[in-house]
């Protein structure tokens, strides 16, 4: 026999916080993404910072018309952050699709859902992350094929940089981006890099390059920036955290430019 409980109401409503972490940012990221997530949750949350994910569809090979055919998908996957509530930045985690798409396009395709936001790019990030080195002439290694590093190396050129040397390692796939080796990475950036560059930029947020940007920065003796350390970078500097983190690299011990 069921007995039948006698559930009593508290005698009054719980006090709420304004919010459950004082900081919060969305990352907007490819539904085949291995590596953002985890680099995040390594190098920006924390007890008072919060990842947000969600994920949109993308389909392989990386070429620029598969990259570009995320564009749409860019605000519905922004909107399903938190629906209603603000958030301190969104990060888009793609940077040959931020190239192709184009930083302007994709901030605005995410404030349609979020007015207002912070966006971080990729792209933009690391631009920021170059200039505070005040680095002028670069090297770059991205994992992409030829067709798909072209447009990062008018992009960059087209911001003023010099580009000393530009490597490409001819894969399609981002989910075997992903699964190269962090010593192979080590290994590829040391190649890549002319000693007359002010600084190396290892793009690709599939890369796992951030884990080892301290490394290869001991290796070559000049500042490495990725991607996912460039995006890490500021969303922390965008949420108020100017901690030093020399750990994970320079990058990580330096201010926005301007701030």
């Amino acid at each position: 026999m069921i007995r039948d409980i006698e559930i009593g109401v508290a005698s009054r409503a719980p006090k709420l916080d304004n919010r459950p972490l004082k900081k919060r940012i969305g990352l907007v990221i490819l539904a085949t993404d291995h590596t953002s997530e985890p680099d995040f949750a390594r190098m920006v949350a924390s007890p008072d910072i919060g990842i947000y994910v969600s994920r949109i569809h993308y389909a392989n090979p990386t070429t620029p018309e598969n990259l570009r055919a995320m564009q749409p998908s860019l605000t519905t996957g922004a909107g399903l952050i938190l629906p209603g509530e603000p958030l301190d930045a969104i990060m888009y985690s793609c940077t040959s699709a931020s190239v192709v798409i184009g930083d302007d396009e994709v901030t605005s395709a995410i404030r349609k859902a979020k007015p207002g936001v912070n966006v971080v790019t990729p792209t933009a990030a690391a631009v920021l992350g170059l200039k505070a080195f005040g680095a002028r002439n670069i090297s770059v290694l991205t994992p992409y094929t030829i067709e798909t590093s072209r447009p990062m190396a008018d992009y960059f050129s087209g911001l003023g940089f010099g580009i000393d040397r530009f490597t490409c390692l001819d894969m399609t796939d981002d989910r075997e981006m992903a699964r190269v080796a962090p010593s192979e990475i080590v290994a590829f950036a040391k190649e890549a890099f002319d000693p007359e560059s002010d600084a190396l930029f290892i793009s690709c947020t599939a890369l796992r390059a951030a884990g080892v940007a301290a490394e290869i920065e001991q290796a070559i003796g000049k500042p490495v920036v990725t991607s996912n350390l460039a995006t890490a970078w500021q969303c922390l500097r965008l949420c108020g955290d100017q901690a030093s983190r020399p750990e994970f690299g320079r990058l990580m011990t330096m201010q926005l430019p301007g701030a």
